[in-house]
């Protein structure tokens, strides 16, 4: 520890000599080597910056240290997440994109004293500018599929074929929004018949032969996606673009002195104390605004960190990033043997009982995870399928073996409405909020949303939490709603079975999007030679 404490010092002391204080990092302009090329009568006039937003803070402009690890990770494929609607809902058409337009004629400049946006010079979305400033909130979730039908360079192909703005388009693949394949993804079991006949289409095996570039690759290597992470790259005629057009945002990460929330560095990991309403490395359509990103750049690091766990967006606390790739698989090896001590603070809304909690989760990679008590729900046959509300193909098999014990619960005071109000905290509509229960919990096993659903199974759902606590009060009211809780029914018939797991979804609500009350308050290895505490939980905190 004293290793670790000297060498923060001296880290954050010379990035302190070296650096200006922590603002925003700058956004870098990226544009395709075409678009800069492109003819003077082609372009558009000088654009007028827009006025400041009063909801936007003012950022400078310039790019946070990019993740290279996580840019070129593979984002979503048969093997990683689902390449159709990973932001929820329905799935947009998939569409073979028309061949980008020829350019239009030269046309007269616009008079003296018109001035336009170069959004809206480029088209009539006048809402489509740039990402950054980050806006306060994110929009509703817009995914484009698309079959690239004529050789291009992917920044003018998604410009023209989907009318954004170059520079819009630029700042997503710089966001890493856009993702591609060789060949199309099997469209899921909802898509059309006209997603299908394209997809049957471009994927026959006399149009594929005729494809050099999957030459010697299988379908499904070739239908493997990967974040796209140059403007200027050539896509192909019968390649698969997804694009994320409103990304998942962050405004948090602006608003955290970075410096601040770290509480070791070695030469092999950092310690950071993570605050709530930020991700660790990224989202599938979002790798600059996340805790690596800013941990790096508040450090001054070269090589950016690199991620060894995960923490939920709205849990804040402890977690170690690793600054080298050999680091990195170390620990990920300690995980897998259980020799790293995860312990938390969890606010609750009722007294929890000291001792070990066990339920079975639901192996479904969808939030809400669904719990039982009830062990005989681990060998359903696999023939069995529940569709969830999103319609998509749930296949049960075993369940798993979720633990967590209670060390100890402490009556508190229910954080008042000033503290809810710094922190953001959600009012779920609890009954009685005079008195809380915080609870030191010893992790046993680590599956995501764990201690969320374990607690609200148990009719203790955690404070702010507004995904979970609405399926607590509602089973509060109506037991037998939960059809994997202590009051469920027998059912007659495997479709009342659904319709009952789909009633019992519908009772979830949606994702925090700032705190709940839940913080990773300790970590340690190697037999506690490695030790770590995250700063005081926001519930005992004054301040942001």
């Amino acid at each position: 520890m004293a290793k670790a404490a000297s060498a923060l010092a001296s880290l954050l002391s010379s990035a302190a000599a070296l650096r200006p204080p922590l603002r925003a990092p700058p956004r870098r302009t990226l544009i395709s080597a075409a678009a800069a090329a492109a003819p003077p009568a082609e372009a558009p006039p000088p654009a007028e910056a827009p006025p400041p937003s009063p909801l936007r803070p003012a950022l400078s402009t310039g790019p946070p240290l990019t993740n290279p690890a996580a840019a070129t990770a593979a984002a979503a494929s048969p093997s990683g997440s689902p390449p159709y609607g990973p932001c929820g809902g329905s799935p947009p058409p998939l569409r073979r994109a028309p061949p980008p337009p020829p350019p239009p004629p030269p046309s007269p400049p616009p008079p003296p004293q018109r001035r336009v946006t170069a959004c809206s010079y480029m088209c009539s979305h006048p809402e489509y500018d740039r990402l950054l400033p980050c806006p306060l909130q994110s929009s509703p979730p817009r995914v484009e599929h698309l079959v690239v039908s004529e050789g291009c360079n992917v920044l003018d192909y998604i410009s023209r074929a989907l009318h954004l703005p170059p520079l819009f388009v630029a700042d997503l693949i710089h966001f890493g929004a856009v993702h591609f394949a060789l060949v199309c993804p099997e469209p899921p079991p909802t898509a059309t018949p006209e997603q299908f006949q394209i997809f049957k289409e471009v994927t026959e095996p006399s149009v594929l032969q005729k494809r050099p570039s999957i030459k010697g690759k299988t379908v499904r290597e070739a239908q493997k996606t990967f974040r796209i992470t140059d403007p200027n790259q050539f896509v192909e005629a019968g390649s698969y673009l997804r694009v994320h057009v409103h990304p998942k945002r962050f405004p948090r990460c602006y608003e955290i002195d970075w410096r601040s929330r770290i509480i070791a560095v070695t030469d092999s990991y950092v310690v950071l104390d993570k605050p709530a309403a930020t991700s660790v490395g990224g989202t599938t359509d979002n790798i600059e605004e996340c805790c690596v990103t800013f941990a790096s750049h508040a450090l001054g690091l070269e090589t950016p960190l690199r991620t060894t766990h995960q923490l939920d967006n709205c849990t804040e606390g402890c977690v170690v990033l690793a600054r080298t790739k050999e680091f990195c698989s170390v620990f990920h090896g300690k995980i897998r043997e259980k020799q790293v001590k995860k312990l938390y603070l969890a606010l609750a809304a009722t007294p929890v009982t000291a001792g070990v909690i066990s339920h079975y989760m639901r192996p479904v990679n969808i939030a809400p995870r669904l719990v039982s008590e009830d062990g005989s729900w681990v060998n359903i046959p696999i023939s069995m399928r529940l569709y969830s509300v999103m319609r998509i193909v749930d296949s049960i098999g075993r369940w798993h073996l979720c633990q967590l014990e209670v060390l100890e619960c402490n009556e508190v005071p229910w954080p008042n409405s000033h503290i809810r109000k710094i922190h953001n905290i959600e009012d779920c509509g609890w009954p009685s909020q005079e008195s809380a229960y915080e609870c030191k919990i010893n992790l046993v096993t680590g599956k995501t949303h764990q201690v969320r659903a374990q607690l609200a199974a148990i009719g203790a759902p955690i404070v702010g939490d507004s995904m979970y606590m609405p399926a607590a009060l509602a089973e509060m009211a109506n037991p037998g709603i939960n059809p994997f809780g202590r009051g469920r029914k027998d059912y007659t018939s495997e479709d009342k079975r659904i319709a009952a797991t789909e009633a019992w979804i519908a009772q979830h609500g949606k994702e925090p999007n700032a705190a709940i009350g839940l913080q990773a308050s300790h970590i340690s290895w190697d037999d506690g030679e490695c030790s770590y505490e995250a700063g005081v939980p926001w519930w005992r905190r004054e301040t942001a």
